[in-house]
């Protein structure tokens, strides 16, 4: 079986390892560890629930001890309200016990969402993050996993005192009278009817508008405040504010129409759950008893007050809980839907490469299923060798090169390294084969140092400074505050030309034999640009080196010219053999001279 035999379509790959393992990094998953606190939570809010009932019923029981007709029973009278003070004790003491494990469980939860996203997000294609925008993920990961704290918190004991205390509470008065129980209840049957009308398709349209246009306003800040100097540099002020107020206004929209459509249903529960509402239909009714003869005046008294007692619960759970709920729900359903991605395909037994040999055989990808980037790619990248990879602006250039560290996988034809497909290689090997440095850096919030080692955290600070050295940032990195243990973006910023040294520095470091450069020199000054490049062809050696190349003289340096057109390679080649050719690549070449 060839390499090529292995290449998967989009809709197969290879079996992975970690094929069975979204099941358990599913939010239900990751919560059955704890299954135990929860039931605590529940159980200590159980005992408090039932216990808070005491004190009321100590006043009822004492209400009618007192209004008994004959002598009083002070034993008795001393009874109830010895039990309605120890009863309030022990409410206070679990439901203080419960909040307490809830809010620590809580903690807990949320650093082991936080952990599983972080390592779920660690193990998905890289390419997948290109396809997202910074602020959605950022409020996935800070927002979301907040929104879950009410699920785990408070709604496991409000979702117990809004069940437990009004079944109790109905328990006692149907044994006092089934009538007025019923009449009691009238309050909760018509705040229950206004639930369903806050489920309908048109309600649950509106909450995803609603987190949309949220997402929205977070990306565009987060974009806004990293382009900032950019923006002011170039007067483009104006246009980064209208795109940000955009969004907001597109908020407010939204917002106002989950609001008013929601707020007529939010009125009506709160008018009948309402205590006036409550105790006006108790008294309508038991006053029709009492004056019928059906209901002694006396009994009229755990109805007042437990009637209270039993919307009170319902009331808060749907005022407040209700919402939380939702927007928990919500959150989890974002929060399940970045753990469930599928991590990159893992081979069940990983070969190993012989070499650093790079083979693309007619490789074809996009990212949508009816618009193909690269078609029909083969090309050889020989150890040893510099290939350029050059062509106008859309041709596929950055996809091209986005493939060797497996960024994607090719919907059809096959990458070796080594004579190996990339996709029968482990991560390990892969990226201990394969570097990267591409325009957009992105640096840690972490020291210089740190930064240059983050692939080799083991290195040694001589062979840190080496490599910045080769990269031309040493005597920069000298200037700032703390020297390579400045930590960027908190004591020093760095410049665009500064940031791609510096990760320059770091593929360096990493030593691997394949480098992948996506133009590192874009943002260098001449004389910085001239030095990398020396230092590039000083490293060469047996080294396999991909670049996309804006510049002739990078282009020039080349062993190999690759021009890639609406991703098909229309010319390869050595330099000055295309530039003799006259063709594509001359062109290319003449179109660039003067600039």
């Amino acid at each position: 079986m060839t390499t090529t035999d292995l290449a998967p379509t989009r809709e197969q790959h290879p079996p992975s390892p970690d094929a069975d393992d979204t099941g358990e990094q599913s939010v239900a998953g990751l919560l059955r560890p704890y299954r135990w606190s929860f039931t605590a939570v529940v159980i200590l809010q159980v005992i408090g629930a039932v216990a808070g009932l005491a004190p009321l019923l100590a006043v009822v029981e004492l209400g009618r001890a007192l209004l008994a007709s004959g002598p009083i029973d002070h034993d008795r009278v001393w009874f109830v309200v010895i039990a309605g003070a120890a009863g309030l004790l022990v409410r206070l003491l679990f439901t203080a016990a419960s909040s307490g494990i809830g809010h620590l469980l809580d903690g807990q939860v949320q650093l082991a969402l936080r952990r599983h996203l972080a390592e779920r997000l660690g193990r998905v294609p890289i390419g997948w993050f290109s396809r997202r925008r910074t602020g959605e993920l950022t409020k996935v990961v800070g927002q979301d996993v907040s929104a879950v704290h009410p699920f785990i918190a408070h709604s496991p004991g409000e979702l117990v005192a809004a069940f437990v205390v009004p079944l109790l509470s109905l328990v006692y008065l149907f044994t006092v009278d089934w009538r007025l129980t019923l009449i009691t209840l009238i309050p909760v049957v018509l705040a229950l009817a206004h639930v369903p009308l806050m489920m309908t398709p048109a309600r649950l349209r509106e909450e995803r508008r609603f987190d949309a246009a949220m997402g929205r306003i977070a990306d565009s800040v987060v974009e806004f405040v990293q382009g900032i100097s950019v923006v002011k540099a170039f007067g483009g002020s104006g246009r980064a504010h209208r795109r940000f107020r955009t969004a907001t206004d597109d908020f407010v929209d939204v917002y106002h129409r989950f609001v008013r459509g929601l707020s007529v249903i939010a009125a009506g529960m709160q008018l009948v759950l309402s205590p006036p509402f409550v105790l006006l239909v108790v008294l309508i009714g038991g006053t029709v008893l009492i004056t019928t003869g059906g209901l002694p005046p006396a009994d009229l008294l755990p109805f007042l007050l437990l009637g209270l007692g039993l919307t009170a619960p319902v009331a808060a759970l749907i005022a407040h809980s209700f919402d939380d709920l939702q927007a928990a729900r919500r959150a989890v359903g974002r929060i399940r839907d970045v753990l469930e991605v599928a991590p990159l395909p893992e081979p069940a037994r990983p070969i190993a490469p012989q070499g650093h040999r790079v083979e693309l055989r007619s490789v074809r990808f996009g990212y949508e299923d009816d618009r193909e980037v690269l078609r029909g790619i083969d090309l050889v990248l020989e150890p040893g060798t510099v290939t350029a990879i050059v062509g106008p602006s859309g041709g596929g250039k950055s996809t091209l090169v986005r493939l060797l560290p497996r960024f994607f996988d090719p919907a059809h034809g096959s990458i070796t390294l080594g004579g190996v497909d990339l996709r029968r290689l482990s991560s390990h090997d892969l990226y201990r084969t394969v570097s990267f440095v591409f325009q957009d850096v992105r640096l840690l919030r972490a020291s210089v140092a740190d930064n240059i080692m983050l692939a080799v955290p083991h290195a040694d600070l001589d062979e840190v400074v080496r490599a910045a050295r080769t990269a031309n940032i040493h005597d920069r990195i000298l200037e700032l505050p703390h020297g390579y243990d400045t930590v960027i973006g908190q004591e020093a910023g760095l410049s665009g030309g500064e940031a791609q040294r510096i990760a320059l520095a770091r593929a360096l470091l990493a030593d691997t034999p394949v480098l992948v450069l996506d133009e590192a020199t874009a943002f260098a000054d001449p004389q910085t640009e001239q030095a990398v490049r020396q230092a590039l062809r000083a490293l060469e050696g047996d080294r396999t080196i991909l670049v996309i190349a804006h510049r002739l003289e990078t282009v020039a340096d080349a062993d190999t010219v690759v021009m890639l057109d609406n991703g098909s390679i229309v010319e390869q080649g050595r330099p000055a053999d295309l530039l003799a050719a006259n063709g594509r690549f001359a062109a290319f070449w003449r179109s660039r001279e003067y600039r």
